[in-house]
């Protein structure tokens, strides 16, 4: 329930020392207000034993708390009662604070105040002296008693929240790396890994032709060159998209494409999106791409429509097209694209759907999330 390596007292500033200091002498002065021996000594060994049991409460864990923290209790009434010193309670408030277990913290609270009432209650009806002269000071101990286990508490769970919240930063941050990582590495294969193979395989052929049919082996070898360029320019534009992609930007890369194989390019290209980072639009951009790569290779269309849509909830894109249409279950995994949008997606919390009627519909969904105001991840 308490961390192992807790101390009695905490790093304070201002004049909170004080403060703890002053109470920590307080007790002998009051102890020494008493005429019989019997009871100072009676009161010594209750206030160390107080001290002690307060630093073995602090390093408990588990059902050891509930003794430590009962011992406390009682020697706090004994010596209110004894020798009007209420002040232990505010040890114990405080100790009360730090507790995480939520079940714990509230048994333990509610049985300190109600002894600790029963204690003051007791000597204000005894009208005992010493314990009047310090009313308005018993009145703070009490307020404390009520509010300040409350408030350490809430800024205790508040700041093992937000020690949560950043190391659930730092994993999304890690995971991001890693996504774009995979990412890269798909790119790559998909980018180099055939041309390169092509290159590999045509200068192998060049080489063993090379004195038998020498024109041949320069066929080979110019192939092999302008492979080489393609994979360079490829390559060239990979890296730019790395650099992030306005779904604007990709649309006017879309419309060329489309325009050039011959399918009609329908869409709305005045839509605006508020407070979307460029991470996500980069992810959209991707998967916008991949989808109009598709529509241009195998879907024999004879329009495409893309509508791009921002709601409350989401960001949106739908892509439409009167083509052959697409199964989903049996082509999802066939090199045409769409396990690449659909593993984007989910990395974002996002949603691909295939409607394949009368064409191909594919809606992709992102969550609204508002941009960053500090650097974006990119």
């Amino acid at each position: 329930m308490m961390s192992q390596k807790l101390t009695i007292f905490r790093k304070f500033s201002g004049i909170s020392p004080y403060i703890w200091t002053v109470i920590s002498i307080l007790p002998f002065y009051f102890i020494f207000q008493s005429s019989s021996t019997i009871e100072i000594i009676t009161g010594l060994i209750l206030t160390i034993a107080f001290f002690i049991a307060y630093r073995l409460a602090f390093i408990s864990k588990s059902w050891p708390v509930y003794l430590w923290t009962i011992i406390l209790i009682s020697i706090s009434i004994t010596m209110t009662i004894l020798f009007q010193f209420v002040y232990f309670a505010f040890y114990i408030a405080y100790y009360n604070g730090n507790i995480k277990n939520r079940i714990a913290f509230i048994v333990l609270y509610v049985i300190h105040l109600v002894f600790t009432t029963i204690s003051i209650n007791y000597n204000v009806v005894m009208q005992k002296p010493l314990f009047i002269e310090q009313l308005p000071f018993i009145i703070i101990i009490y307020i404390s008693v009520i509010l300040l286990p409350f408030n350490l508490y809430n800024k205790k769970k508040q700041g093992l929240l937000e020690a949560e919240l950043e190391d659930a930063n730092k994993r999304i941050a890690e995971l991001v790396k890693q996504e774009e990582r995979q990412r890269i590495a798909r790119d790559l294969h998909d980018t180099l890994g055939q041309k390169l193979s092509l290159i590999g395989l045509k200068a192998d052929l060049a080489r063993k032709i090379i004195y038998k049919d020498p024109e041949k082996a320069r066929n080979e070898l110019k192939d092999v060159q302008q492979t080489a360029r393609t994979a360079l320019n490829e390559v060239r534009k990979m890296v730019s998209q790395m650099r992030g992609i306005r779904l604007k930007e990709e649309l006017v890369r879309a419309k060329q494409i489309l325009k050039a194989a011959e399918i009609e390019f329908i869409c709305d290209e005045k839509f605006t999106l508020t407070n979307v980072s460029l991470f996500i639009e980069n992810i959209l951009s991707m998967c916008m791409k991949e989808a109009i790569t598709n529509v241009v290779k195998h879907s024999k269309a004879s329009f495409c429509q893309i509508k791009i849509e921002q709601s409350s909830n989401d960001v949106s894109i739908t892509i439409k097209d009167d083509g052959i249409g697409i199964n989903e279950d049996t082509d999802l995994g066939k090199g045409s694209g769409l396990l690449g949008i659909k593993e984007r997606l989910e990395f974002v919390n996002g949603t691909l759907e295939i409607i394949p009627a009368a064409g191909t519909t594919i809606v992709m969904k992102v969550p609204n999330v508002l941009k960053q105001t500090g650097e974006e991840i990119q």
